[in-house]
Order: structure tokens, then sequence, then C-alpha cells
């Protein structure tokens, strides 16, 4: 039914694919630890490692953003992850099931790096639980059809891309090392929602109809990801322009939500779909595409929780905590039991 034929395979889909040396750079210091003070190594586009002293306020701040990332990892395993056992071929359940993985593999990735800042694992998990900490609103939108796969791996893995590609270079160090696994991983990502889309824009006019369906439905939630504008009441009372201070953002939300949809307009045109926007059209002056108005009321509603699946999610997640209690458990013991026998052998 779905092919497996993809044309294209050389030409970068993404930022990952785009990635400048520089981007990829580990920032690793040429200089002792000891050589400069936070202020120092900041001016210097140095890395701040956790033996590092750091003002107490960068701290909490890369812990909520790294948290929230991990968070949203975890959170977005369950909207594709319903669509499993119901992929049309063991090819694609097999890939999605791969996929699933890797997300689940960057929240624990994003955890490790938040406890270098010295919180707990547990405490982080207990303020998703609880509400007190946030995961990205787009994964309280549902999954209706087989195409919101290719719909979430296309646009949403593609925001997420052009979001992270640019932390490779964060000041922090365990962050932006993390974000190099993640953005080449979610690069795959990207292209597996793209041959979804591709496969199905070619396919049958009902197959057809369902891409579109999933493109409409899809693009402004993943335009939303780039977070509020950077005018107006909402800017003043956001994280940004500290955040760009200390190195740990490098673009602004309406910066990355423009090459975002300079990049995914013509995507689109040679998928063949049509995005939900009258007002998109090139901009020769700008050089840019000019877009139309996004509803941020639906946006801060969604975030606020009342998404249609905001409490769905949750207690999913909370129901999948509660129920591997039982692995925690066990693998306390074991780690508790090889201390003790490591302890009488010494």
């Amino acid at each position: 039914m779905y092919g497996n034929d993809f044309v294209d395979p050389d030409e970068p889909l993404n930022a990952a694919e785009t990635m400048a040396p520089e981007e990829q750079d580990l920032g690793r210091r040429s200089t002792p630890a000891d050589a400069g003070s936070f202020d120092a190594l900041i001016a210097a586009e140095q890395r701040i490692e956790p033996r590092d002293e750091m003002p107490e306020e960068y701290r909490q701040t890369l812990i909520r953003q790294i948290a929230q990332h991990a968070h949203s990892e975890i959170i977005g395993m369950q909207p594709e992850g319903n669509w499993i056992s119901r992929a049309p071929s063991l090819r694609r359940k097999a890939i999605l099931m791969a996929k699933v993985q890797d997300e689940a593999g960057h929240g624990l990735y994003l955890y490790s790096a938040a406890e270098t800042l010295g919180v707990d694992r547990s405490e982080l998990l207990d303020k998703l639980h609880s509400g007190r900490q946030k995961y990205s609103s787009i994964f309280n939108y549902p999954t209706a059809t087989w195409a919101d796969a290719g719909a979430i791996g296309w646009l949403v893995d593609g925001a997420a891309i052009m979001n992270q590609v640019p932390l490779c270079r964060c000041s922090y160090g365990p962050y932006a090392r993390a974000m190099v696994r993640v953005c080449k991983e979610e690069s795959f990502h990207q292209r597996q929602g793209f041959e979804i889309l591709w496969t199905l824009a070619r396919g049958t006019d009902a197959q057809r109809e369902m891409a579109q369906d999933a493109a409409n439905r899809w693009w402004w939630p993943a335009l939303m990801m780039f977070g509020p504008p950077d005018t107006g009441e909402a800017a003043s009372g956001g994280h940004t322009a500290q955040s760009m201070a200390w190195g740990i953002k490098r673009f602004s939300n309406d910066d990355l939500r423009q090459r975002f949809i300079d990049m995914m307009v013509p995507q689109a045109q040679k998928l063949g779909l049509a995005l939900p926007d009258p007002d998109l059209r090139w901009n020769e002056e700008r050089g840019h595409w000019d877009f139309g108005d996004i509803d941020w009321d639906e946006f801060w509603r969604i975030l606020k929780g009342d998404g249609p699946c905001n409490s769905q999610r949750l207690e999913h997640r909370v129901r999948a905590h509660e129920d591997g209690s039982w692995v925690r458990e066990a693998a306390t013991a074991y780690a508790t039991k090889q201390h003790k026998l490591q302890e009488s052998a010494a």
C-alpha cells in the first residue's frame, strides 16, 4: 500500500543537516577552568561546566529549560506511540518504534544533563506529574490518522530541530554536548515524517486528502512551538533576553519562527501540500515568506491546560511511572547488592 521509494535523498531537509562546524563544536577550553570568572567565560564564548561557579539564576534557568525539554521528549512519545500497532506495514512499525525509543533516550539524556546542575531526577518528575513544570504544548493535540505520524515528523521535529541546533552552542557544556546527538537523531525523524507524507501525497485521493488534512491541523501548532512573539506583553515577562545574554539561547523566538517558515514552505511545495495560511507569500523586499496571524489565545489556552489531550497525556504519564515502580525498585536492589559485594571483596 505504501511504497518505500523516496527521492531527493541528498538534499538537506533541516538545520541539523546544514549544521555548521562551529555549531557542532564542543567548546572545549584551551585554558584551565579556573582561568576566568563566570562573566569572563561567557564573554569569551567558553563553556560553563558543572564544576564552575555560576549565578544561582543561571543554574535555575537551565534547570527549568532542560527539565521542560526532557519532559517534552518523554510526553512526546505518546502521540506517535499510539500508532505503532496501527502503522500500515512491518517496516513502518519498526521505524516508528525506533523513533519513539529515540525520544525516550533524548529524555534520559536531558535528565542526566539537568542532574549535573545538582537537581534530582525524581524531583523533576514530581514537578512534571504535579503540573509545576511544563512540557511542549504541541503534544496536547491528538493524532487522528496515520498521516499525523508524518506531520509530526516533518513539522514538529522540524521545528524542534530549528530550536535545538543553536543549543549545540549553548554556554552550558553538558546541555550543548547532549544536543549534538539529539539533533542528529531528530534529523532522521524529520526525514521519516517527510517520507510518510511524500508517499501519501502520491497515493490515492483518500491518501492525499489524509496528508493534506494532517498538514492543515499541525501547521499552526508547529509555529507556536517557538514560543510567544518577541514583542508585546508576553515578551516583557519572558526569559529570552536574559537567556541570550547568558549564551543559553542564540536567536529570538520570532527569528527562529521565520527561519522555520522559510525552510518549510519550499518543502511543502515539493510535497504538493498547501499550507493553511492565505497570507503566506514571498516578500521580495525582505527576502522571507510573510505569514498570517497566529492564534495566541489558543497557544495560551493549551499551555494552561485546556488542550484536547492535556489531562490524557499527563494521566498516562503518571500511570506509566507508577506501573514502572517495580523496575526502579529492582534496579535499586541490584545496585545495592553489587555495592555490598564490592565492599566485601575489597
